[in-house]
């Protein structure tokens, strides 16, 4: 099998149908978890602690889906044909910043104890070092093959890739840039996901219920923005072109 035939069947336009039906299952979740918030108290722990298993089963599904996007051609991951100019301004190596959860905790969650606030102030320092660093092995694979920026690299490797409908050998040292920078992507959403689950561990369930719903509500306000400023610029240009 040609180097490269095993990414072929994940497609841009594949992704995104998946999180079209992704996002609808992330507003089903929003309401379990705004519901939950208004029904529950501290004595439904059992209750809590599934419907959290749940919802982050769902954020699996996203970063297992997007690991395939990204074998098929990770510089799609810098800016993404899928995302409005609004969210694209939201990414870092390829995904939200993990530091941005703190952010999130501190603004909806009202009651953490001084013991909670300590505790998340010093994962906070330690995942700023780890985000320093994956910042650092970034840049370093771009200057060792002088590589252009990465956005720029998506239709080069398309291009390599596929040729009158088939696939051929990538530029060698395209491959080699996009198995590295993949291995950064890679590394970089376990931190969002290491971060998000010592974040939770250090709140109590009905905390963390309020910190999933505000993650959620942030990623679907942008996303309706977004999409509500690309279908205003749309009419404007449609207007300005039937003059």
């Amino acid at each position: 099998m040609p180097r490269g035939s095993s990414r072929t069947n994940i497609s841009a336009g594949s992704f995104e149908a998946f999180l079209q039906g992704w996002l609808r299952r992330q507003e089903e979740f929003l309401n379990e978890l705004t519901t939950a918030q208004n029904t529950l108290d501290e004595s439904s722990q059992n209750v809590m602690r599934h419907l959290i298993s749940r919802v982050l089963v769902h954020y699996q599904e996203f970063f297992e889906e997007k690991s395939r996007m990204s074998h098929r051609n990770v510089f799609y991951m810098f800016s993404p044909a899928w995302f409005t100019p609004i969210e694209k301004s939201f990414l870092w190596i390829a995904g939200f910043k993990p530091g941005l959860e703190f952010s999130l905790v501190m603004n909806s969650v009202n009651d953490l104890s001084e013991n909670q606030v300590e505790r998340l102030n010093r994962l906070r320092v330690e995942t700023m070092v780890e985000e320093k660093d994956l910042m650092d092995k970034l840049a370093k694979i771009q200057e060792s093959v002088a590589a252009p920026p990465l956005m720029g690299l998506t239709q080069q490797l398309e291009i390599e890739q596929l040729r009158d409908g088939e696939i051929i050998e990538v530029n060698e040292e395209i491959e080699i840039l996009r198995t590295a920078v993949e291995n950064v992507v890679t590394d970089e959403d376990r931190l969002r996901t290491k971060t998000a689950d010592s974040v939770m561990g250090i709140l109590s369930p009905f905390l963390s219920l309020k910190f999933l719903a505000a993650a959620a509500q942030l990623q679907l306000r942008v996303r309706m923005v977004g999409t509500q400023r690309e279908e205003e610029r749309r009419h404007q240009t449609d207007t300005w072109n039937g003059w």
